[in-house]
């Protein structure tokens, strides 16, 4: 991608906005910068960006800013219907995402990781076992730093291990990573993506631009993964906890396989009770990440070493600490109903569950079955809160109590909580009505726990 002299405005200025218009500045681009934001409150990206002379305009975003623009680089959190958006698509300015950006700047093969729920332990633990055997690697994407940071940075890693979310792959065209792994499909995003078709098609341009030397890993298990095989270019490497499966990595009576070829002989790796990471959901991530390393190259034994050990990540089923004999969890990823629904069944005590955030319209039906028999009490909180109040009160939750804030949801839980319980805060929603992001929900959490 030549974009030497080409005027390239960067909407959104996020970390990633501020790392892609710093690779463009690197690339030769006449770089412009532009977030609705008030300019106070842009203070990392100005200081980061007018050094570099490359203008930040704030307070909106004027229709002027398209004039002689060749390229957009947008945040991926920003709608394609916003009105700069739809004027520059109306103009047949192309727009990109900054992984697109990224993955036109590097040589270092990527391995892209994606599906609705486990995308940040799965990354963490492939990069987990890349770090065991030695191997230099960086993770990057949707965790950790921008990819364009990453490539601005890089260090001659043997791979960028990378994850993407939907909204980072819409806005792709040629992005192609050597190896793209996709977790599973589940309905979400519906009010980003307009239906769960087009949510499928966004996450499908993980492995679109894969040829023959590429590899596709994909969750048997799951429908919607299983058909991306039908139309993959790249090799096919399977995953499932369910079933044996001819070339991937497997579960069979409580162990854990790989098999490297169609008719090889499988290799047992470890037992399922060496493993540290609790939870039907985690096991898939488990076999998706062995999977993963496995083809990239990471020796067995690393992979095994990091099995045994690895704990999780921050804000997923995050054990906090025990009050008065009651267990506290933060699972404040769960911004999703299928999600939370995997924490739910993950823990075996009685739950006291902290449940609500953003209201995005998402079907409660399966997670209200969920909570049937499992929840002790429901608080409900944010945006959603009369939606998930319903739905427990429609599984039989025997309390269901609604909380005007979140210390005081926190407050409630640990009133209504008894020993031999667990408290779970685990949202089934976004964050984004009354926190920045999903891990300033789960350290302000942390935190109104510890004051217990």
């Amino acid at each position: 991608m030549d974009l030497k002299n080409r005027r390239v405005l960067v909407v959104g200025l996020a970390r990633s906005g501020v790392a892609a218009a710093k690779l463009l500045h690197k690339m030769g681009a006449q770089v412009v910068t532009n977030d609705a934001s008030p300019r106070d409150s842009l203070r990392f990206a100005i200081e980061t960006l007018q050094p570099l002379g490359i203008p930040v305009v704030s307070d909106g975003h004027p229709f002027t800013l398209l004039d002689s623009t060749s390229l957009i680089v947008k945040n991926p959190g920003i709608p394609y219907h916003m009105p700069l958006i739809a004027e520059a698509m109306a103009r047949d300015i192309p727009i990109i995402t900054e992984v697109e950006l990224a993955f036109h700047a590097t040589h270092t093969p990527i391995i892209g990781i994606t599906g609705s729920n486990g995308k940040t332990t799965t990354t963490s633990l492939v990069g987990a076992m890349f770090l065991k055997a030695g191997i230099p690697a960086r993770v990057a994407g949707n965790i950790g730093v921008p990819l364009s940071e990453a490539v601005l940075s890089s260090q001659d890693e043997s791979a960028l291990i990378v994850e993407l979310s939907s909204f980072q792959l819409q806005g792709t065209r040629d992005f192609r990573p050597h190896i793209a792994t996709v977790l599973n499909l589940y309905p979400t995003h519906l009010d980003y993506h307009g239906d769960f078709e087009a949510y499928v098609r966004a996450k499908e341009k993980i492995c679109i631009r894969q040829g023959q030397d590429d590899w596709l890993v994909l969750n048997m298990d799951n429908e919607h993964t299983r058909h991306f095989a039908d139309h993959a270019r790249a090799k096919v490497i399977w995953f499932s906890r369910l079933a044996p499966v001819p070339r991937g990595a497997y579960v069979y009576e409580n162990h854990i396989y790989v098999r490297e070829a169609e008719g090889a002989p499988p290799i047992c790796l470890l037992s399922m009770d060496q493993i540290k990471l609790p939870g039907t959901h985690n096991l898939e991530n488990i076999l998706a990440a062995t999977a993963t390393a496995f083809y990239a190259g990471v020796p067995l034994e690393a992979i095994v070493a990091t099995l045994q050990t690895f704990r999780g990540v921050e804000h997923r089923l995050e054990f906090i600490r025990c009050v008065d004999g009651v267990d506290y969890y933060n699972d404040s990823k769960a911004t999703n109903p299928k999600a939370a629904l995997s924490a739910i069944r993950a823990l075996a005590k009685p739950l006291v569950l902290l449940l609500g955030g953003l209201e995005r319209g998402d079907d409660l039906k399966e997670l209200s079955e969920g909570l049937r028999g499992r929840a002790k009490a429901v608080i409900a909180l944010g945006q959603s809160r009369e939606r998930m109040a319903d739905a427990a009160r429609q599984a039989g939750v025997p309390e269901v109590h609604i909380a005007s804030s979140f210390s005081e949801a926190v407050a409630l839980a640990a009133q209504t909580a008894q020993h031999g319980d667990a408290v779970l805060l685990s949202p089934a929603a976004a964050s984004w009505d009354q926190f920045k992001s999903f891990e300033e929900r789960g350290c302000i959490f942390k935190k109104l726990v510890n004051k217990l």
